[in-house]
């Protein structure tokens, strides 16, 4: 049974693999819901991984005094986590295939299907009712009987959004959200990001850009070789310090009205 009141994310000593390779060992990390959190880090630092241990994509090392709890659950059903956290990453934008329209991408977030998998749920008009709602919510609707795969990568990007939202979850964990977009697709997904944010819904962001640190963010986890590096607030932590230890290179933080960009110290 999930709670309401629990934290979001709770890892005690978490030793965790993707593969034959060690990830985390012993991590300790604690998320509230109602946080708008970004995680960054090098590659190999464990952020993917991170996120993939809260969709419960995958599962810790079993053994004594370590778990990952979620809303308060170490056991929390599939289902259940779907109804509360919302997930956008490149890896689902890939798994689409040529056939699916733009309403049935939406429709398969209700089961957490990819693809035409979806079809084998017992699917009702009210689902689709539903997936054209989010669709017009989301300013989307001129697309529902559009291919998928004809789609540019700034609209199917925003469906997978659209998708994450059907159950109106609590949380939503977004992997490099800008990752192959163009500068105008990325400012118009992040400026959603944004208001939803603004309205009171949790974000969870792991980037390697400091561009997708929107103005709402207030929270940063910094990974390194698996370890928690550091973690604090963004006005702590976003500096040019910081970054070059994390990131074992001379950077340059700039700030803009609560923007942020990093360049190669001179």
């Amino acid at each position: 049974m999930l709670n309401a009141i629990s934290p979001l994310l709770e890892l005690k000593n978490v030793t965790a693999y993707r593969g034959q390779t060690q990830v985390f060992d012993n991590l300790n990390l604690r998320i509230e819901q109602g946080e708008q959190v970004a995680i960054l880090g090098p590659n190999g630092a464990g952020k993917s991984t991170l996120l993939k241990l809260l969709a419960r994509e995958i599962y810790p090392l079993v053994k004594a005094d370590s778990y990952v709890k979620i809303l308060g659950s170490a056991t929390v059903k599939i289902d259940e986590l779907r109804q509360q956290i919302g997930l956008v990453s490149h890896d689902l934008q890939t798994g689409y295939n040529v056939v699916s329209t733009a309403e049935q991408v939406v429709v398969s977030g209700f089961f957490g299907a990819i693809g035409l998998l979806y079809q084998h749920y017992p699917l009702t008009d009210e689902h689709y009712q539903q997936a054209r709602r989010v669709l017009v919510e989301q300013g989307l609707a001129a697309l529902t009987k559009q291919h998928f795969h004809r789609l540019s990568t700034g609209q199917q990007r925003r469906l997978l959004l659209a998708r994450a939202l059907i159950h109106q979850p609590s949380t939503l964990i977004f992997d490099e959200p800008t990752n192959g977009l163009d500068l105008k697709a990325s400012f118009e997904l992040l400026k959603h990001l944004q208001t939803l944010a603004q309205k009171g819904l949790g974000l969870i962001l792991a980037t390697h850009h400091l561009g997708e640190i929107i103005p709402a963010i207030d929270r940063l986890i910094l990974l390194k070789q698996g370890q928690l590096f550091a973690d604090g607030s963004k006005q702590k932590l976003l500096n040019s310090k910081t970054l070059s230890e994390l990131y074992d290179t001379p950077l340059q933080v700039v700030e803009h009205q609560q923007r942020y960009q990093v360049l190669p110290a001179s």
